[in-house]
């Protein structure tokens, strides 16, 4: 049910229609603006710059990017898990099932969604668990999509949006049972700062788990080519900086947390990560006709068609630069991916731990709730 759920929802997202959003909530006439100044920030390897306009720096970047993620992706903006059986899409509904099974949270719960893009992920962990999902976001064209699909699928009654900060989260201490990321927060300034403010919200004894892109042990920072992958990465998808898994594992020990799992997933897939958009693989439309539009021949026949949009002013200025910018982040991407030097899959699951008086007191509620059921 679940996985026909997320194939009716994506294949909705594709089409001329995301011709009209190019852009995002950026006006036409500034997109290309925009562009050239998303672009100036990553002519240098210092991260400084970035990381003090990292809100700009996202922001940009999701207006300009979004309309191609939709088409390219559908609503999930992430890679995925896969084995050799799987379609690609297949794999993105499993790999949201498998961190939605570390949450253990039932219908009831809340759950908050930190990044969660036009809410894919949310809308499919919510219909997995029976759990209400609040999604965070800073970008208001992203929500205002994310809501039009809520509505869509009949979903606005347990999923929601709350525009804000992931480093200043509105939200009251101990609010959610459980809190997740997918992908996102990598786009923060300050890891420790925003495991910090998910602490804070989550109730003691509640779980975050999180799916993190991340530099790997082989990266070598003296290495050049290492660092010219590093820099088209941050480039092509938006990040301020990079962290390696070990930054990302003090930074959550720092802020709070202990930690009950972590592990690079890239080690147990059958099929690389990077595989959906590496130029070299070999597609199989009989198998995953879907993945046609991450190939290196639909990622180059989108980059034409919407150089031919912009030459007849279809499209606003710059969306050929942002085509540009993301196909050279993706060919990125896929050359971490080979070298070993940077995952997309960097899971951690871990607890905000209780003090001996919340301890006491759940075991009391615990007993309370197992006499109500003998009854």
């Amino acid at each position: 049910v679940n996985n026909r759920f997320t194939r009716d929802m994506a294949s909705k997202a594709s089409g001329l229609k995301q011709i009209s959003l190019l852009g995002g909530a950026i006006d036409a006439k500034s997109a290309e603006k925009a562009t050239k100044d998303y672009e100036d920030y990553f002519k240098s390897e210092d991260d400084s710059a970035r990381t003090g306009s990292y809100t700009d720096v996202v922001n940009k970047y999701y207006d300009l990017a979004t309309s191609f993620y939709e088409y390219g992706w559908g609503e999930s903006f992430h890679f995925a898990h896969r084995y050799k059986w799987e379609t690609l899409r297949e794999s993105i509904v499993r790999h949201e099932h498998y961190l939605a099974s570390k949450l253990n949270v039932k219908k009831g719960d809340r759950v908050l969604d930190v990044g969660c893009g036009v809410g894919g992920p949310l809308r499919e962990i919510s219909a997995f668990t029976g759990a209400s999902v609040t999604g965070l976001n800073n970008n208001a064209f992203q929500i205002s999509r994310g809501e039009e699909m809520n509505r869509r699928t009949g979903r606005h009654d347990h999923c929601d949006f709350v525009k804000a900060d992931f480093m200043n989260i509105p939200k009251e201490d101990k609010t959610f049972d459980a809190v997740y990321q997918i992908e996102a927060t990598c786009h923060a300034p300050d890891a420790v700062g925003c495991y910090s403010e998910i602490f804070r919200v989550l109730k003691p004894g509640g779980i975050f788990a999180s799916y993190e892109w991340c530099l790997t042990d082989e990266y070598d920072e003296k290495n050049p080519e290492h660092r010219a992958i590093r820099q088209d990465i941050l480039l092509g998808n938006g990040l301020p900086t990079a962290r390696t898994t070990h930054e990302v594992l003090g930074a959550l020990k720092q802020a709070g947390f202990e930690i009950l799992e972590e592990e690079d997933l890239v080690k147990t897939a059958d099929i690389p990560w990077y595989e959906p958009i590496d130029k070299d693989r070999r597609w199989s439309p009989f198998r995953d006709f879907w993945s046609f539009k991450t190939t290196n021949w639909g990622r180059n026949m989108t980059h034409y068609f919407v150089l031919a949009l912009e030459k007849m002013r279809i499209a606003p200025k710059g969306s050929v630069n942002v085509s540009t910018f993301l196909k050279k982040g993706a060919d990125a991407l896929v050359d971490g991916g080979k070298t070993g030097t940077y995952t997309t899959m960097y899971l951690t699951v871990a607890r905000k731990p209780m003090t001996k008086t919340e301890k006491k007191e759940n075991k009391r509620l615990e007993k309370q709730a197992s006499a109500v059921l003998k009854q």
